[in-house]
């Protein structure tokens, strides 16, 4: 006989995730962290940011920093295409949640992904990226990386160059 699981765990056992393409791998967020995608749209560059920070943009009157997801992860940096987008996302800081864009090649999709499918990163020989790894996970044969946003972006980075923009 089994036992009905509450809608909790079954949040825990399986979870959406919107999947995106840096380079040809595949990587995955939490959908819940998705606030919206927009085509790329003229970004404000703001001096002395680390590397991976391309600026500033004004999103119905919001100022939204922006970096680039490729360079944060140190791959590969191709010339934007018309497929290149911003994921804005909702970044956990001490105080509030700060919208931030985060530059990718391409969408995917949007992926319910069972915890039975995700593989611990704990083994993966990568010391600087694997701190904001969840793990990797098999679907449909193909891998796709899942990444933490709250730990990817820098706080202390991020604050710096809020405070430039205020």
């Amino acid at each position: 006989m089994s036992v009905p699981t509450s809608s909790a765990q079954q949040r825990h056992q399986e979870e959406k995730y919107l999947t995106f393409y840096l380079n040809n791998e595949e990587y995955g967020i939490p959908i819940h962290k998705v606030k919206e995608i927009i085509g790329m749209t003229e970004i404000t560059a703001i001096p002395q940011q680390k590397q991976y920070y391309r600026g500033v943009i004004n999103l119905r009157d919001r100022i939204i920093p922006v970096l680039d997801l490729r360079l944060r992860l140190n791959r590969p940096c191709p010339a934007d295409s018309e497929r290149t987008c911003i994921i804005v996302v909702e970044v956990a800081r001490a105080d509030r949640l700060v919208p931030t864009g985060m530059i990718v090649d391409s969408v995917s999709e949007v992926l319910q992904i069972n915890e039975k499918q995700v593989e611990n990163t704990a083994n993966v020989d990568s010391a600087d990226n694997s701190s904001y790894l969840l793990g990797v996970a098999k679907v449909e044969g193909k891998v796709k990386i899942l990444i933490d946003i709250d730990r990817i972006v820098d706080k202390g980075d991020l604050q710096a160059l809020l405070e430039k923009v205020a």
